[in-house]
């Protein structure tokens, strides 16, 4: 079975209609998570409280990768460790605004709403965390499918009475959400397990996107657009287009084989070297040859020949990524 891996992009806009910009995002490539968090509450506030949320959980993972843990909450049995990492990293989060706005005056009742996705490439498995309405959407071949759902005043409602008609919905406050990190001490995550496909496309974003833009919509430019940060540029122009109330945040997140993995199959011939040498050899990652290797080749020089008879693993070397608010992209 193939190896596969997440890559990500993501942008995020202040919008047409807002001074700053409260939101924030994370896409950590090596531990494959993926952040977006919707701060608010008080002057400039909102924007603490949602870097907090987006460092605190990048700052737990990297704390966590390598070594036995003393965790800061239970460790729930019943739930995976990837789940019990994606669910202590927001309560984590929620601690710390909660301590923050009792701290810190300018602070007080501040919060944010945070969804985050962790893919795990061994289980082909992404876990999806959020607190609020931020949303994940997953584009499969040609269908959207909203992975969340909004901790909202409106959902609440047609969760206790579902029989409420357009009208009676229609007099319900669209903008009120009802659970958000820093609220209290304690807060309820909601957590869910997705089977991941070769193809398959999340997309997390703020309501400042999935207010603006229908679901379809999202789901045409993810289809048409191959590049992922170009992707976002797109979301976030159309949001702007339809008026750009709030800040706009936007990732994709791309399921695909990954290249720096090789595994050749039983007797082909490659040619002996590094690592890189090989991954060279079969169109992989590389990096440059050494000096000897180099040099045979400007003289033309022939490298020998083996059998591999066994898988080779190459352990690829990847990057952490940090999102900051970039403001009004000049090209939308």
């Amino acid at each position: 079975m193939k190896k596969l891996r997440a890559i990500a992009a993501g942008i995020s806009d202040v919008g047409l209609q807002r001074e700053h910009n409260e939101d924030s995002y994370a896409v950590l490539d090596e531990h494959e998570l993926f952040i977006v968090a919707d701060g608010m509450g008080g002057h400039r506030a909102g924007d603490v409280a949602s870097r907090i949320a987006t460092d605190s959980i990048a700052e737990f993972f990297k704390a966590t990768a390598t070594e036995d843990v003393t965790w800061p909450f239970h460790f729930d049995a019943r739930l995976s460790e990837e789940e019990n990492r994606l669910l202590t990293g927001i309560r984590l989060a929620n601690r710390q605004i909660f301590e923050r706005s009792l701290q810190q005056r300018e602070c007080h009742g501040m919060g944010t709403t945070v969804v985050g996705a962790l893919f795990s490439p061994k289980k082909r498995k992404m876990y999806i965390g959020h607190v609020g309405d931020s949303r994940a959407y997953r584009v499969r071949n040609t269908t959207i499918q909203q992975m969340t759902r909004d901790h909202s005043l409106v959902n609440d409602y047609l969760l206790a009475m579902p029989e409420l008609t357009e009208e009676q919905r229609s007099e319900l406050p669209k903008n009120v959400i009802t659970r958000a990190l820093g609220m209290q001490d304690h807060v309820t995550v909601d957590l869910q397990c997705d089977d991941a496909q070769d193809g398959d496309v999340y997309v997390l974003c703020s309501d400042g996107l999935s207010g603006m833009i229908e679901d379809d919509e999202i789901r045409e430019i993810v289809m048409s657009t191959d590049d992922l940060a170009q992707g976002c540029r797109r979301l976030i122009a159309l949001a702007n287009e339809h008026g750009g109330e709030d800040n706009i945040t936007a990732v994709l997140v791309r399921i695909e084989p990954d290249p720096r993995y090789v595994r050749p199959e039983f007797g082909d011939t490659l040619p002996v070297g590094t690592a890189s040498d090989v991954l060279e050899s079969t169109g992989g990652d590389s990096s440059s040859k050494d000096g000897a290797d180099a040099t045979a080749d400007e003289e033309g020089d022939t490298a020998p020949k083996t059998t591999v008879e066994t898988d080779l693993a190459v352990d690829p070397e990847e990057d952490t990524m940090v999102g900051q608010p970039l403001g009004k992209p000049d090209d939308k």
